[in-house]
């Protein structure tokens, strides 16, 4: 059963997003972030376009990395939560998988359990973040044991994740910088510390690899930045049909909790998605849309299949399309009236609504 939300994926717009973040951190090399379901665009069809492109995918979980070997996908994968269980470990040694090591459960297993190869390791390192990772103090030791492991391919490297990487001017991005360079000082590995935000504001953050994740969908992880002044291109375009156009008279109410009234004789319209669909239902009423050309403001409260909008001044047609986010109202812009960020709105609309993708190896959908 489809319905009648539609997510039209553009997979150009996502090579161009990708080749955006090379011209940033041109020195390093690539981890294009595809976890969460591609952050809603769709892990296979993701991971399949960005793999001939990029130098290595990123994912949270086994699981996910199983996937891309399942459907064929070759490329270099990066497990950020590493393996939680002896099988997991098997898995990511037999399939050639990167693993991050954060916990001293992980070190107990390798220790433990028998392999005819190691997967390639990563040393997490807890600069600041505290949320996966050891302190600085232990690392370095972590890191000589696993080093000292046989039949490891390469020498483990270092990675650490900054907690506030979108606020260029906050101290603790500063200290967790001094931390993982004295952790990582005059020992081998490669080293990676830049997510999105890292990667378009902090150069010095850079090293040998960056992990570009939402900048790669066309969002910018930057508050004071919009998008489009970073160069970056919208690849998820959320469109429902407008289904009904009523006009109501200068004091009516519309929705649930009869919060918009009419401020004069006027023309609302009615769109075929609500939350049930993945829209934010906190997205509040001046939140835009795009029908008819131009932009138009919800009018009352999202419905769980429906909401509705002021058509004032808009030529508009029932069965018109409308665009929820995308080119003409981004993604951004929507969130931030919903008081989320564009991560959620993307892992929610995506997963519930038909995908159409466009681009690279398909026919044009857009």
């Amino acid at each position: 059963m489809r319905r009648p939300a539609r997510a039209y994926i553009d997979l150009a717009a996502l090579r161009h997003n990708l080749a955006q973040a090379r011209d940033c951190a041109p020195r390093s090399r690539v981890v294009a972030m595809v976890k969460a379901d591609a952050y809603g665009h769709g892990l296979l069809e993701i991971a399949d376009c960005l793999s001939e492109v990029a130098d290595a995918l990123g994912v949270a979980c086994v699981s996910e990395a199983l996937a891309l070997r399942d459907a064929g996908i070759g490329a270099r994968i990066v497990v950020t939560q590493g393996f939680k269980h002896a099988e997991e470990l098997h898995a990511a040694a037999a399939h050639a998988l990167d693993v991050v090591v954060h916990a001293p459960y992980q070190l107990t297993l390798l220790e433990v359990t028998r392999l005819n190869t190691l997967p390639r390791l990563w040393v997490k390192v807890d600069t600041g973040m505290h949320r996966l990772g050891f302190p600085p103090a232990q690392a370095g030791r972590v890191h000589a044991a696993l080093s000292g492991l046989a039949g490891l391919p390469a020498p483990p490297g270092f990675m650490t994740h900054f907690a506030c990487a979108d606020d260029p001017g906050n101290p603790l991005t500063g200290l967790q910088l001094e931390r993982f360079a004295a952790t990582t000082a005059g020992r081998r590995g490669e080293c990676s510390l830049a997510n999105s935000a890292a990667v378009l504001a902090l150069p010095a953050a850079h090293r040998d690899w960056v992990r570009p994740g939402v900048m790669l969908y066309g969002s910018s992880p930057l508050p004071a930045r919009p998008a489009e002044t970073l160069g970056l291109r919208a690849v998820m375009h959320l469109r429902a049909p407008l289904i009904a156009i009523n006009r109501h008279p200068r004091g009516a109410t519309i929705g649930y909790g009869a919060d918009f009234v009419c401020p004069e004789d006027m023309p609302v319209g009615v769109v075929g998605i609500g939350y049930g669909d993945g829209y934010p239902r906190h997205a509040d009423s001046g939140t835009p849309v795009w029908v008819g050309g131009r932009r138009a403001p919800l009018a009352g409260r999202v419905s769980m299949d429906m909401l509705t909008i002021d058509l004032r001044g808009v030529d508009a047609r029932v069965g018109d399309d409308v665009e929820l986010w995308g080119q003409g109202v981004p993604a951004d812009e929507v969130a931030a009236h919903a008081q989320t960020i564009s991560y959620e709105l993307f892992c929610s609309a995506g997963s519930r609504t038909h995908r159409l993708y466009s681009g690279p190896g398909t026919a044009s959908l857009m």
